[in-house]
């Protein structure tokens, strides 16, 4: 049985997480499971890569407090079994709002609560630093998964999530992995080699730079729905077989 609840994290931006977020997403479904995609990011980016509309009616506030039944907000995709919780620009003023209510940091799992006999995996794509609603995914997790650039500064991005992890009231499983690797370039090949001997826990996976994941933008889908047997398709394939079953 898979985690309940993943968060897609990472305290620097451009670095694969929703990409991440929306592959995992479409490989659950298609085990089976029925999946939930709260888009958290006021960029809309997952959003927008599964065909749904990017309006939320009430705004984030009125869902994330209570104010809205979750369920009633949620929108089918053209994937089976994945359903997304879209994101807007109202998610920009989310901190703000959180911030003026008692246990601002338990808002989300609190709101999530419903939904555990709804669904049978939640996947939360979160905006990239430090924030109270990073707080709220962080806390609700049972795996954190952190995309890292391929270089050896990642290192401190890492220990960066670590630590914001380690602050929070949570068991959460921290799963790191690199991403958009380039081996022609040296210094990509160098984290490669390096990194995962130098981050204890870190997943062997890596995820390629490719052209075809850039095509994700183009045909507003998963790589697994026109490119699964890409390296790429393939490195996200294990990241979830790594995610679910631990």
């Amino acid at each position: 049985m898979p985690p309940h609840i993943i968060t897609a994290y990472s305290t620097k931006g451009g670095v694969g997480k929703t990409t991440s977020a929306v592959n995992l997403a479409v490989l659950a479904a298609e085990e089976g499971n029925r999946v939930l995609l709260w888009d958290l990011d006021p960029q809309a980016a997952a959003t927008w890569l599964l065909g749904v509309k990017q309006k939320l009616r009430g705004g984030a506030e009125a869902v994330i407090l209570g104010e809205k039944s979750l369920e009633r907000a949620t929108r089918p995709t053209a994937v089976r079994n994945l359903e997304v919780l879209p994101a807007d620009l109202s998610y920009r003023d989310l901190d703000v709002a959180l911030d003026g209510h008692k246990r601002s940091s338990a808002r989300l799992g609190r709101a999530l609560e419903p939904l555990r006999d709804v669904y049978d995996v939640v996947i939360l794509d979160t905006p990239p630093g430090v924030s109270l609603v990073a707080e709220n995914a962080v806390r609700a997790s049972d795996v954190v998964v952190t995309p890292l650039a391929p270089a050896l500064l990642s290192l401190r991005s890492y220990d960066q999530v670590r630590a914001f992890i380690a602050t929070q009231k949570t068991d959460a499983r921290l799963v790191a992995f690199l991403n958009q690797v380039d081996r022609r370039k040296r210094s990509h090949r160098d984290a490669a080699t390096e990194l995962p001997a130098r981050i204890e826990g870190m997943s062997d996976i890596v995820v390629p730079a490719s052209v075809v994941v850039e095509r994700m933008a183009e045909r507003r889908a998963a790589l697994q729905q026109f490119a699964p047997r890409s390296e790429a398709g393939r490195a996200f394939a294990a990241l979830w077989h790594t995610v679910s079953r631990g």
